[in-house]
């Protein structure tokens, strides 16, 4: 293992007023790039940060460690795995099939990370990791500090995923794509066709070695000391109050929607209610304009998602 911009760790430690915590993203544009703005905003307020990454996901942090150059990285090798293409190291280099192999392959870091926290002259005190990488609350718990999972979806979207992984609902039909899934515990008690639900769970064979790894990682999310939400109160307030009365406890928190830095940290000059932020509109106003479009005539675009939208079932 080796950790770059070492030869400026020591300064940043002794000089820095600010808690240390390690960052760990995952390795998706979807996934990686608002927690690296997140990142930004905490650098901002004074904290010491140490971004783990592996060699090829590098070059990624560059904007970032431009913008702060006290921002220090742990590169740690890429895991291997023997369904992962060799020199893979993103979501985007590696087909479907491959999606749940790499997000196993990450635990192998669990021991690395382990003895690095271990030799560290001033380890973190805390650890903020995206929801693909729930291990971490283990790895937390062990090291007695609290893991604070990243969501880059909403408080919906993690709401849903809790409710499969906890109670594993399956269709009647199992050849019949549009059974209806209901989740009578969440507000307004949604129904959504099987095809609707992640490909995650569309996968899920009990028994199976990763298919479970996966169902722990997401349901250590929620054991989790805290979530961090890529979302906004004004569009999803009934989820987040939900997720708060749900959970063990409080500490949910929605901090977005995150934008990349810039100069004066606005770069486009649009006021908070265009950027989305508390003032936003609400998602109402939205519904409402999509009643007056015409079929057919709105264009749905997802930055940063693998999946697809059918709007023929």
């Amino acid at each position: 293992m080796s950790n770059s911009h070492s030869n400026r760790e020591g300064e940043t430690m002794s000089n820095s007023g600010g808690e240390h915590i390690l960052v760990f993203p995952y390795p998706a544009q979807g996934h990686m790039l608002p927690l690296l703005d997140f990142t930004h905003q905490l650098a901002l307020r004074g904290l010491t940060i140490t971004i783990l990454v592996t060699p090829k996901n590098l070059h990624i942090l560059n904007p970032l460690l431009s913008n702060h150059p006290s921002i220090h990285t742990l590169v740690l090798p890429f895991p291997t795995h023997p369904s992962i293409p060799v020199g893979a190291e993103n979501a985007k280099d590696v087909p479907s099939t491959a999606f749940l192999p790499m997000i196993c392959a990450f635990a192998r870091l669990y021991d690395p990370l382990l003895h690095w926290f271990q030799s560290h002259p001033s380890p973190p005190v805390a650890i903020i990791s995206d929801l693909f990488l729930g291990w971490t609350h283990h790895l937390a718990s062990q090291l007695g500090i609290p893991c604070i999972v990243f969501s880059p979806a909403g408080a919906m979207s993690v709401s849903v995923a809790r409710s499969l992984w906890r109670d594993l609902p399956q269709r009647d039909d199992p050849n019949d794509p549009c059974f209806p899934i209901s989740f009578p515990k969440l507000p307004t008690s949604p129904t959504f066709p099987w095809w609707q639900l992640t490909l995650f769970y569309h996968s899920y064979i009990s028994g199976d070695p990763d298919s479970e790894f996966l169902r722990k990682t997401c349901l250590a999310n929620i054991a989790s000391w805290g979530i961090v939400l890529n979302s906004f109160t004004a569009l999803e307030s009934v989820y987040l109050i939900h997720m708060r009365n749900d959970l063990p406890h409080q500490r949910v928190w929605a901090v977005g929607p995150l934008l990349p830095p810039g100069p004066g940290d606005n770069p486009s000059g649009l006021t908070e209610t265009e950027r989305g932020g508390s003032n936003s509109v609400a998602a109402g106003d939205v519904l409402s304009w999509l009643d007056l479009c015409t079929d057919r005539s709105v264009i749905y675009v997802c930055f940063g998602n693998r999946e697809s939208v059918c709007v023929d079932q």
